[in-house]
């Protein structure tokens, strides 16, 4: 195939107008182009000169005003465009500096893999750039170079094998199903086994799906579904005489009929009292008076500095211990459940959360999240203890956005609001709402319904974490569930969150400029709620579930 030939046209500035013409070769059907212009150019606005002269541009690629054509393909400038700048091979090097053979190339698939993992113990799931902080994704990342399923050219980067995870979850918490998506080799059979073997127990791999090759298991995961456990004292109200209880008393002075007075609560504290003085062999002026002075006044130490417990500290502890123990007995009544179940419901739909995440304003579009459903589970008792399990299903969820929703419901239970006061949050008011405790929480599992109809015509199972449902219990049961009922039970981790809320001190004004607190909803809840449901709060009466629902 014979090139185009390219002539060069110049300009007489004597002529007035030159002809323009376009030739066309029999053995190339691209063009070529003459820039020359008439008269009439001239004769129209600068404009449209302008107009005309990016037009033949972007035809022909024209700058310095000469004609071009496309080169041909076989011409020595297209092979000089495919020509690409090629670094010199550098082989791995051995301890000793000694150059390490490549190793056997081996196809490499786009995969889906699906695994476990128990939080604690770990910075996280994605992958640090120091290599001291422990995280999910260099276990497994290096199980896999170990167990075959990456190259050690490729085991050196993660990036080089296009790796991606569909949710990052933050430090301690867990997941019973997470997905992540990579090129790996899977020619093994026995490849899940191995990698499982390679790995602490503490992290699964349920299953290895193929995929296609442009899968990104984050963007195409349709929606999320994520499991908080919560033990039902932490519904209880309040402790009488504390900040939040003082707070609460005084709004229902002055705004009476809009929280409701609970008489289920106040009922179990008196009984816990009660418990304190007998079991703890307590005169009701130490319980009211003396106990509660030590705990304000900052000159007691709870620990000497050999770190041994002080005689007053075994007196706080000992009370403590005591209202401990009566919460760990507390069973949750059906009424209150109910109502705790409806506080949730009012986070279904979309709505924009930018009071349940840090830095984003209500402006912001990527505020706005769809929440599919919540459900809460009947309580079941662990070691003595009532729990319940929430499972929130959402097509996408913020940086503590599920921690911040769950204490936003508890407190709407523990303070007697109506469940109005939920959708509030949504408005354009600044509202600082306190994250419930991340033990609880853990990944359920991503949910790619709509991929899945491209795998099922390409005739490839669907990324289902179905099929794995009792290695997944087992799993949870073992490594998850008993992983914070034990921290729970160590660590009281409920009960500091709780009594660290109730006791908080709200700051003067001039300290409080990035927004309000939480407390400060109830201060203006008569503005901010429809009068109807003001009214129909205004009765007397415990807590229903049917006081506090749309």
């Amino acid at each position: 195939m014979s090139e185009p030939i390219n002539k060069e046209k110049e300009f007489n500035s004597s002529s007035s107008s030159s002809s323009s013409h376009t030739s066309e070769s029999n053995t190339n059907t691209e063009l070529q182009y003459d820039d020359q212009v008439d008269d009439s150019v001239y004769k129209r606005d600068q404009k449209s000169k302008w107009t005309r002269a990016r037009s033949a541009d972007k035809k022909d690629g024209n700058v310095n005003g000469n004609k071009r054509t496309r080169p041909n393909p076989n011409s020595e400038e297209k092979r000089q465009r495919k020509t690409y700048d090629q670094t010199e091979f550098k082989p791995m090097l051995d301890d000793e500096g000694n150059p390490i053979p490549k190793s056997e190339r081996k196809p490499k698939k786009k995969v889906a893999v699906m695994i476990g993992y128990c939080g604690t113990g770990y910075n996280g799931m994605q992958l640090q750039n120091d290599p001291k902080i422990p995280t999910i994704e260099r276990d497994i990342y290096e199980a896999m170079a170990r167990a075959g399923a990456i190259s050690p050219e490729n085991a050196v980067d993660i990036k080089k094998s296009s790796f991606m995870r569909a949710a990052r979850t933050d430090k301690g918490v867990h997941a019973a199903g997470n997905v992540i998506s990579l090129k790996m080799i899977i020619e093994d059979p026995e490849i899940i086994n191995k990698l499982n073997q390679e790995l602490p127990d503490q992290i699964r791999v349920w299953g290895v799906q193929r995929v296609t090759k442009s899968f990104d298991c984050r963007k195409m995961c349709s929606s999320r579904v994520y499991e908080y456990l919560l033990p039902t004292y932490s519904l209880l109200p309040p402790k009488p005489k504390s900040t939040l209880s003082e707070l609460l008393s005084t709004k229902r002075s002055t705004t009476p009929g809009i929280l409701k007075e609970d008489e289920e609560g106040i009922q179990w504290w008196k009984d816990t009292r009660e418990f304190i003085l007998k079991e703890g062999e307590l005169t009701p002026q130490q319980l009211d008076e003396e106990i509660p002075a030590l705990l304000i006044d900052d000159s007691v130490k709870i620990y000497n500095e050999a770190g041994e417990v002080t005689e007053q500290g075994k007196f706080i502890r000992k009370v403590k211990g005591l209202e401990n123990k009566a919460r760990r007995n507390y069973k949750a009544s059906p009424e209150r459940l109910e109502l705790f179940r409806n506080a949730m419901k009012q986070y279904e739909g979309t709505h924009n959360f930018h009071n349940f995440t840090v830095g984003k304003f209500f402006k912001d579009p990527s505020a706005k999240r769809y929440i599919i459903s919540t459900k809460v589970s009947d309580p079941f008792d662990i070691e003595g203890t009532q729990w319940v399990s929430i499972k929130i299903h959402g097509q996408s969820f913020m940086l503590h956005q599920i921690r911040k929703m769950i204490a936003m419901a508890t407190l709407v239970v523990r303070t007697g609001c109506p469940t109005e006061i939920i959708p509030q949050c949504f408005t354009s008011t600044k509202i600082n709402i306190p994250k419930a405790p991340a033990l609880g929480l853990l990944l359920e599992n991503p949910v790619y319904e709509a991929y899945n109809q491209t795998l099922s015509k390409l005739e490839y199972d669907a990324i289902d974490f179905t099929k794995f449902d009792k290695e997944m219990e087992e799993f949870k049961m073992k490594y998850i569930y008993d992983k914070i009922y034990a921290e729970e039970n160590k660590e009281n981790v409920f009960y500091g969150f709780f009594a660290f809320i109730d006791t908080f001190k709200l700051k003067d004004e001039d300290n409080r400029a990035d927004g309000t607190h939480v407390f400060d909803f109830l201060n203006s809840i008569t503005d901010e709620l429809p009068e109807k449901v003001i009214e129909e709060s205004n009765t007397t009466g415990p807590i229903t579930s049917s006081d506090n629902v749309d």
